[in-house]
């Protein structure tokens, strides 16, 4: 399968009052066009540092991102990002915070009215177009993250933790219809996560990061049928690929749930 995103010996270095801080180092990896990627690392290790590189919302210091062969140097057409917290805007309707999407590039609202309703109704927040993001519960609130992110139909969707302050219950439902949405629509997805069974029951591959200066230490493959029910996760061979991740996460002297 051809690669979508190529990372070759990327590093990224920040000044601070202290002197440079190098959040990463040698990074190398392939993103495969079409798959689901699962970026898994302890906190610090410079995940979400590597996924706004791929978004060129930042460069690389040395090495190179190359978005289907061509290097990264400013955010790229055809994408689309969620972000650890919502950044919806206050003042605004759902149905317009979603829409935004259109306006960041230019496009007419109206041509994405009926698609904006289509992914609010399908994420269960057909309802609550109309009301205010403060109305709403985080759960909810993310969910019009997401549709904001999917309107221009974007071929990669990034995602930096996009479920990490959610409740277990509405993070499972969120899961479930990622993982939909993925096969469904074939997009790319690289996902950031900490969350050792988020990432293997989401991913067909697991890129697993060392703590800082991060690197990536080893991608291994996600043999699970799709498509994915909830139960799947009690299965032997789900606590497997959790077992051997944890594993791997105790070779590198970091303790992981």
């Amino acid at each position: 399968m051809a690669a979508c995103v190529e990372i070759r010996g990327a590093g990224r270095t920040y000044a601070s009052e202290r002197g440079p801080v190098v959040a990463l180092r040698g990074v190398d990896l392939d993103v495969r066009e079409g798959e689901f990627l699962a970026l898994l690392g302890p906190s610090g290790c410079g995940k979400s540092t590597l996924l706004r590189c791929i978004a060129g919302l930042d460069r690389a210091s040395e090495g190179e991102v190359r978005l289907r062969g061509r290097p990264v140097e400013e955010p790229p057409e055809g994408l689309g990002m969620v972000f650890q917290r919502d950044v919806l805007v206050d003042w605004r309707s759902i149905r317009d915070n979603v829409l935004l999407a259109a306006e960041f590039q230019g496009l007419a609202r109206r041509d994405h009215a009926a698609r904006a309703d289509a992914l609010l109704a399908r994420f269960g927040l057909g309802a609550f177009a109309d009301r205010r993001p403060w109305e709403l519960s985080g759960g909810m609130r993310q969910r019009a993250a997401i549709c904001r992110a999917l309107l221009c139909e974007p071929a990669i969707l990034l995602m930096d933790e996009p479920f990490g302050a959610l409740d277990a219950m509405t993070r499972d439902d969120l899961n479930v219809e990622l993982a939909r949405i993925q096969q469904d629509g074939g997009r790319t997805v690289v996902f950031v996560t900490h969350s050792i069974p988020e990432a293997v029951y989401l991913a067909d591959r697991v890129a697993v990061m060392s703590p800082g200066p991060g690197r990536v230490v080893e991608v291994i493959d996600v043999d699970l049928p799709r498509p994915r029910p909830l139960a799947l996760r009690e299965s032997p061979e789900f606590a497997r690929h959790v077992r051997a991740i944890r594993a791997l996460f105790a070779r590198l002297g970091v303790a992981k749930d």
